[in-house]
């Protein structure tokens, strides 16, 4: 089992972030509904094959993202992984 990590320290390590109730939290905002389903589409194969599943939900060009890993009981580095790669997957579509 992976050891937990402070959220607030976890969340000052990634730009953007936030930190929240035993997890780190961030809102995507996307040029439009097709962008922000790629970005999701692109991020779901990936957290498949980690077996490890993000918190989010979406309205129209907006993502909101919670990240913790439940078995664990907060922020693990699980979700620091995962973070980066949502950052980089979000990097090359257009945004708001």
């Amino acid at each position: 089992m992976t050891g937990t990590l402070n959220a607030a320290d976890a969340a000052r390590r990634l730009p953007g972030w936030a930190a929240g109730d035993d997890a780190i939290t961030r809102t995507y905002r996307f040029r439009d509904f097709g962008s922000a389903f790629a970005f999701m589409t692109r991020v779901a194969i990936h957290a498949e094959a980690a077996n490890h599943h993000p918190e989010w939900s979406n309205v129209w060009n907006r993502v909101e993202v919670r990240l913790t890993t439940h078995d664990a009981g907060g922020v693990t580095q699980k979700d620091i992984d995962l973070a980066r790669f949502m950052d980089e997957a979000a990097s090359g579509l257009p945004t708001a």
